[in-house]
């Protein structure tokens, strides 16, 4: 189903977004690590973006946008698609 595998997707960028920020967080001069981060957040952002315009909102607090009706309340949430 394409909907897993953008969620899986998802997941995996978020997971090295989240690892190569904290790596930068003690090696903040590191060009490399900055530059896979910036090409992993990106990706992340699109494949989200494309997510959200075709299933629904995956953040809630103001970082998803939400059709009218305010979609955040129809289903599948995003743990539901596995």
């Amino acid at each position: 189903m394409y909907d897993k595998k953008l969620m899986r997707d998802i997941q995996q960028l978020g997971f090295a977004a989240l690892d190569l920020n904290l790596y930068l967080d003690t090696h903040p001069d590191c060009k490399r690590a900055i530059s896979d981060y910036n090409v992993i957040q990106r990706q992340y952002e699109n494949k989200r973006r494309i997510y959200e315009l075709n299933v629904g909102p995956l953040i809630n607090f103001g970082m998803s946008p939400s059709k009218y009706p305010w979609e955040w309340l129809d289903g599948p949430w995003p743990w539901e698609n596995e």
